[in-house]
Formats: structure tokens, C-alpha cells, sequence
């Protein structure tokens, strides 16, 4: 859909909703002058009655049927030495004065009063009120109003969904082809290495790092590659894949960052995906170094209960205000003058979305540092 084609859609749907509710007013208005023009034959009516009961005269069978068939809109009738008679008011209220005094002001604000007279003798004053049919017409605008805004909701959100979705699919497409395109140049890396440890001279530590970054590529590869796709998991030891995370992580990272790694117990077992785990992993650590500014300690810990798992990573940096606990896992949120804010929000994602765990800012305090806590299920 072009921005023309929308543009007229909603100039449209806007023409429509004031044309409706302009025929509901118009439709409104000759509806209480119809009722008012009702109202006043009822008061010539109760003239004539009240003339005829003067003058002791018989009373035609027109006016007590004009008398008798207003059934539905509520009245009180005062006559000149101050009595009132009711029509359609509440019998349990018709006693307590000082409702129907406040009913007559009602009344007076809603339709103004009419005089009961007949030949210029004045008997009395009518007060009426809107029916229930118009009382129920007043709201009609405001539920059509209400409707069309709820329509124009769930179309916004139906377009920005599909608009959201159609994003995703890109982004994902995006990041196979480039697991794909990347897949080539580690095969030639791959066969370069070969060539290197054939070499004399070569000191086969340097030889074995390349082959752990090797490892490492081919990893990042495969995590682009699960993008927009289900990932398989596996019953992995839990300890087991976060230490040799950690352990590519912390030869790589300045040694001014002090590194530790505790575990509750030597075996844990979790249904997890490998390289969206080491991913989150990674994420955590890297946000930790971030917040530490290259400088501190950092310790990860994993505690079980037998049913569940928690891993905790734990950094003494700048801290996070409270108030940013959650936000801090939305897309595109980000404290730090160049990123894009999409780290814990994959993270999340990896976490509660893949794996249905838990992940959170367990505590954080400024300038001491943060505890973040990631819980899945034992296997």
C-alpha cells in the first residue's frame, strides 16, 4: 500500500465519520422537536383538563387519550398553588421532595419549562426530561467514535506487524547470506593454517590460537546462519560450555580485567543450543568489560537447585539504574556513544525465547557494580 493510497483511505474514513455524525446530530435535534412539539399538546391537553374540571364540564375522549399515552418521557407538572403530579418518575422517589426539586432543575437545564395555559389563564408549569430513547441516542456518537478508533488500532498494529515481519525476514535473510559468504574465506584461512604448521620455525602456539579463532569464525557463522530459523538444542554440560567461553574470552581481553569462575557442582545438565548459549555468554561479558571500562574484576557463578540452574555474572562497573532493569533489554536501548542496543535484547531473546529461561538484572548498585542472573530448567 503506496502513501497516496493511504492518505485517501484515511482522509476517507475521516469524511465518513463526520458525515455519520453530523446525521446523528441533525437526527438528534428533530427528535427532541418532536418531542417537544409532543409535550405540547400534552400541555394543551392538561389546560383543557384542568378548564373543564373548573368548569364542570365533560372532558372529550382525545385529551385523556393525549393525557394517558405519554409513556416514556419522564415529567413533573407544578401547578399554580405549587402541587406536583408525575408522569414516568420513579414511584420509590415520588415522595422525597428534595429529589424531585432537583429532577425539576434537571429538567429545566435539559428542555425549557412550558407554560400550561389555556384562553391566557395560566395553570401551571411542565418540566420534562430527555426520554430514555434520546438519553441513549446522546451516547451513540461516542460508542461510534470508540469503535472506529479500535478499528484504526488493529489496522495500526495489523500494518505494523506485517511491516515489523517483513523487516525480520530481511534482517534474517541478510544474516544467512552473510554466514554464507563468510564460510568461504575460513575454508581458505583453514588451509593456510595446514601450511603454516608444516613450516619450520613456526611456534605451534601461534598455529593453535589461529585454530581457535578459526573455531571461533566458524561458530559466529553458525549463530548467523540460526537467524529467523528454530535452533536444535542438546543436553550439554552447562559448566562445560560457559568455562570454555569464558576461556577464549579472557585471553583475549586485557589482563586488567580479573577473571573468575566458580560452579556449585562439577556437572550440570541443561537442553541448550551451543552457540546461542556461548553467544549470550559472550554478550554479558563483553556489556561487563564495557561497564568496567576495560578495568575490574568479573565473576561468573552457577548455582543449582536440582531442578533449575542460575547462572550469574556478576562485574564492578558503573552500575545500572534501577529504573532501566528492563530496559536495558529492549532492541535499539544503549548507554554507550557508539552501539546499536541489540546485545541484551538478543540476549533475551536467546534466553526466554529459545531455551525458556529467565534472564534479568538480579541487583546493581552505582559506581559498585551488577549482578545479572540467567535461569533455565536442569535436564
Amino acid at each position: 500500500m503506496n502513501k497516496t493510497t493511504r492518505w485517501i483511505l484515511i482522509i476517507s474514513s475521516f469524511a465518513i465519520v463526520v458525515s455519520i455524525l453530523f446525521n446523528t446530530y441533525i437526527f438528534f435535534q428533530r427528535f427532541k422537536e418532536e418531542e417537544r412539539t409532543k409535550m405540547n399538546i400534552w400541555a394543551r391537553a392538561q389546560a383543557e383538563f384542568l378548564q373543564t374540571e373548573d368548569l364542570d364540564r365533560d372532558l372529550g375522549d382525545l385529551t385523556l387519550e393525549v393525557l394517558r399515552n405519554n409513556r416514556s418521557t419522564p415529567m413533573i407538572y407544578v401547578g399554580r398553588s405549587g402541587e406536583l403530579r408525575l408522569n414516568n418518575i420513579s414511584e420509590k422517589r415520588a415522595k422525597d421532595s428534595t429529589y424531585l426539586y432537583q429532577k425539576i432543575d434537571q429538567f429545566a437545564q435539559e428542555n425549557a419549562p412550558i407554560e400550561v395555559c389555556y384562553k391566557k389563564e395560566c395553570y401551571g408549569t411542565l418540566y420534562y426530561g430527555n426520554s430514555e430513547v434520546i438519553n441513549n441516542l446522546k451516547y451513540y456518537p461516542v460508542a461510534l467514535i470508540l469503535i472506529i478508533v479500535l478499528f484504526a488500532a488493529v489496522v495500526y498494529f495489523f500494518y505494523r506487524t506485517t511491516r515489523i515481519s517483513d523487516q525480520n525476514k530481511l534482517w534474517a535473510g541478510m544474516a544467512k547470506e552473510t554466514a554464507h559468504q563468510i564460510g568461504t574465506p575460513i575454508s581458505s584461512l583453514l588451509g593456510w593454517n595446514e601450511i603454516l604448521k608444516d613450516e619450520d620455525g613456526i611456534n605451534p602456539e601461534i598455529t593453535t590460537e589461529i585454530e581457535k579463532d578459526i573455531t571461533r569464525l566458524q561458530t559466529i557463522t553458525e549463530r548467523f546462519s540460526k537467524i529467523g530459523s528454530i535452533p536444535s538444542l542438546e543436553r550439554l554440560n552447562l559448566v562445560d560450555e560457559t568455562r570454555t567461553t569464558l576461556e577464549y574470552l579472557q585471553v583475549r581481553t586485557s589482563k586488567q580485567v580479573h577473571f573468575s569462575f566458580e560452579s556449585e557442582a562439577p556437572v550440570i545438565y541443561c537442553m541448550i543450543n551451543a552457540q546461542l548459549y556461548s553467544w549470550t555468554i559472550e554478550n554479558l561479558v563483553k556489556n561487563a568489560i564495557d561497564a568496567m571500562k576495560g578495568k575490574g574484576s568479573l565473576k561468573v557463578r552457577i548455582d543449582t537447585d536440582g531442578k533449575t540452574a542460575r547462572i550469574l555474572v556478576t562485574d564492578t562497573g558503573k552500575g545500572i539504574p534501577k529504573n532501566d532493569y528492563n530496559r536495558i533489554f529492549e532492541p535499539g536501548f544503549t548507554t554507550k556513544k557508539r552501539g546499536w542496543g541489540l546485545g541484551l535484547s538478543l540476549v533475551k531473546r536467546i534466553i526466554e525465547d529459545y531455551h525458556d529461561g529467565k534472564v534479568k538484572v538480579l541487583h546493581s548498585a552505582t559506581d559498585k557494580g551488577t549482578t545479572m542472573q540467567i535461569i533455565l530448567k536442569t535436564a
